[in-house]
């Protein structure tokens, strides 16, 4: 049985406009210690449905289907019994380390409280826990930095503190929302290092949200694209980097930075811009961007096709692309 098993969930919004459909009945599972990447650009329901798995979306949200965690179905558990699961079981890296972190507390005392509320330990223990998993995430002079607050911490060290106080409690799963935006690449590297570090040391199940399918390639094993709300392709990392059958997915390689490109070259960037969800155009939400669009991409939306066990795509044109894209269709 897989640690978390993800069927047909789907997040509805409702506003003055419309029903804004943000997850499109999206459907995987997560293997104990796998780390699972969910890329896509903003607004392709990424962190939506993270937060809808941590059950942390606002009331007005209409939030379907089933989420499976260790045997428990999150989407029907009480809240009480929901929040024992939450900082305890499941842990959350924030986008933004500034608002998840209170200001006005010693960042020690907040990995520590985190300890305290899940564990029968002291106060002095949980504090010297503390310090130990500041030391595991590479913060310098852990001792000292615990007794700081998080105004007098970088960008980057909030960040690792962030991962510690995840981790504090050796979670079953992680769930790492776009943990390196704003960070300068060099911190970036820094913080998805400490991320990996934290992740094999607790035997954690992770899922890793970001844009960027080039932070995911030392971490990940698998890697689903989402688009639209839906998503569009689902494959175990070698294949999307190296047999990938998606348009939209070779659209986001292709806008990686190449250290092999001429210095002059122009950096490639996708064609128009991500789908308004309360106006999906009919056919594939992808069609009005993707330069191999046929007649039946604008008709209908693609169904799912396997391309081989472990890989499945979202693309009427799936067996044609490699052909497609040689011959500069």
């Amino acid at each position: 049985m897989a640690l978390l098993e993800v069927e047909n969930l789907k997040v509805v919004f409702p506003t003055d406009e419309g029903e804004v459909e943000a997850v499109n009945e999206i459907s995987f599972t997560l293997d104990y210690g796998e780390v699972l990447a969910v890329v896509g650009e903003s607004g392709s329901g990424k962190s939506v449905s993270a937060m809808a798995i941590m059950r942390l979306l606002p009331k007005t949200a209409r939030v379907t289907g089933r989420v499976e965690f260790d045997g428990k179905s999150l989407l029907e558990l009480p809240m009480k019994h929901m929040r024992r699961i939450m900082g305890n079981d499941i842990a959350m890296i924030f986008q933004d380390p500034m608002t998840a972190l209170n200001p006005v507390f010693k960042v020690g005392e907040q990995i520590a409280e985190i300890i305290e509320n899940h564990r029968d330990v002291s106060k002095r223990q949980a504090g010297t826990r503390a310090v130990e998993l500041l030391e595991l995430v590479g913060i310098p002079e852990p001792s000292r930095r615990a007794q700081q607050y998080p105004h007098e911490f970088s960008g980057g060290m909030r960040q690792r503190a962030m991962i510690a106080m995840a981790i504090a409690n050796d979670p079953k799963l992680l769930i790492a929302d776009e943990p390196t935006t704003a960070l300068d690449v060099t911190i970036q590297a820094q913080v998805m290092e400490a991320i990996k570090t934290a992740q094999e040391a607790t035997g954690a199940a992770m899922m890793l949200i970001t844009h960027d399918l080039g932070l995911v390639a030392g971490v990940a094993q698998r890697v689903q694209v989402m688009y639209g709300g839906r998503v569009f392709e689902s494959a175990p990392i070698d294949s999307i980097f190296y047999d990938n059958r998606n348009p939209y997915t070779r659209g986001l390689l292709n806008a990686l930075p190449r250290l092999d490109a001429r210095t002059h070259a122009k950096l490639y960037t996708i064609p128009g811009s991500p789908p308004d969800l309360l106006r999906l155009p009919p056919g594939c939400a992808f069609s009005p961007r993707c330069e191999f669009v046929t007649d039946e991409c604008r008709r209908s939306i693609p169904d799912f096709a396997e391309v081989e066990p472990g890989h499945v795509t979202r693309c009427h044109n799936w067996e044609s692309l490699p052909e497609l894209a040689r011959a500069g269709v």
